[in-house]
């Protein structure tokens, strides 16, 4: 049976999702749990897109219909291996030829259940848009650079509550210094999916704790509705020691190459200033990573502070916080929110 839906059914269902537009469309962004299985590749959708537009629609099926021909037995195997029972989800860009042929072929090779999504990957993309401006609550983890963020929130999940963690999606840490051990970031559009998903699988009716952070995690943009819903929810402000802080810095990131540390001061001598910037070159040189770490805290921490600044002061609440204790401090601030 063939289906084409709309994205609420089409993601909906529980069969696997096979893309079929070209691995460059499928790197820029893609439905989170697809699988590309490309009718094209990046060069030959470029050939069929210029006859299209130059020559007409029938010279560019019947071109692409000599290019896919080879393929069709490697699209159905695919397709089987991922869903052995018969039931699968297939999409395209706008829901038009590719998405299309590539249902007709499953269906005819026998599939119980082909869906295919109306609209194509660019319905799915304004469906993701539009669920950011829908209300969620947030309670939002904040506290200077160093403080331990990410592994409280760890914390606060292993406590029973929901967690978003930014970073993660964004596979940065949110500082110069924040792409040391990562992999290469998605790009704002897929971190945008990224995000959509974990919000369509968290409970509405509890709260969701995230890490407070900039509009920009590295090159990632978090929404603007969903930054906006940050700073206007309360703020758990974790205080601790810039000592202690100046020791997780040197624990976290002492294990990076010199050079690398060296590339990521050098980023923001702009910003922390060129007296600074020679005084931490030097520290690092020398592998006082401490007075690097301490260095940094001191431009970091007024960045952080200006940004807090602009925050409802009743809307934040502030909590002792040691670096030995941060199961502690998550449970302090389940406390608060919870009121016991």
């Amino acid at each position: 049976m063939l289906h084409a839906l709309s994205p609420s059914d089409f993601l909906g269902l529980t069969a696997p999702i096979i893309d079929v537009r070209s691995p460059k469309e499928y790197a820029q962004g893609h439905i989170p749990s697809a699988v590309s299985v490309p009718v094209f590749t990046d060069e030959e959708r470029a050939v069929v897109g210029t006859l299209y537009k130059q020559v007409g629609r029938e010279a560019a099926v019947l071109d692409g219909l000599r290019i896919v021909g080879p393929k069709l037995a490697s699209i159905v195997e695919q397709s089987r291996a991922l869903a052995p029972d018969g039931r699968i989800r297939v999409h395209c860009w706008r829901g038009g030829e590719r998405s299309a042929s590539v249902a007709w072929l499953l269906n005819k090779a026998g599939f119980a259940e082909v869906s295919t999504l109306r609209g194509g990957y660019k319905a799915f993309r304004n469906h993701v848009l539009a669920s950011f401006a829908e209300v969620v609550d947030l309670r939002v983890l904040g506290g200077f650079t160093g403080t331990g963020k990410t592994e409280t929130l760890r914390h606060l999940h292993e406590l029973g509550e929901q967690v978003i963690d930014l970073e993660a999606l964004a596979q940065h840490k949110g500082s110069s210094f924040g792409a040391l051990g990562e992999e290469p970031q998605p790009t704002t559009e897929q971190f945008e999916n990224l995000l959509w998903q974990a919000l369509r699988s968290s409970d509405a009716h509890k709260p969701i704790w995230v890490e407070d952070e900039s509009i920009m995690i590295g090159r990632c943009k978090i929404p603007d509705a969903f930054f906006d819903r940050m700073r206007a929810s309360m703020l758990y402000f974790a205080e601790m020691p810039q000592g202690e802080r100046a020791d997780r810095l040197v624990k976290d990131y002492g294990r990076f190459d010199p050079d690398e540390l060296a590339e990521a001061v050098k980023r923001i001598e702009k910003r922390l200033g060129p007296q600074h910037c020679k005084a931490a070159l030097e520290a690092l040189a020398a592998r006082d990573l401490r007075t690097v770490a301490l260095i940094m805290l001191t431009y970091y921490d007024k960045t952080y502070a200006r940004g807090a600044s602009q925050r409802d002061p009743s809307r934040v609440r502030r909590l002792p916080a040691t670096a030995n204790d941060l199961r502690g401090l998550a449970q302090r601030a389940i406390n608060l929110v919870h009121g016991t």
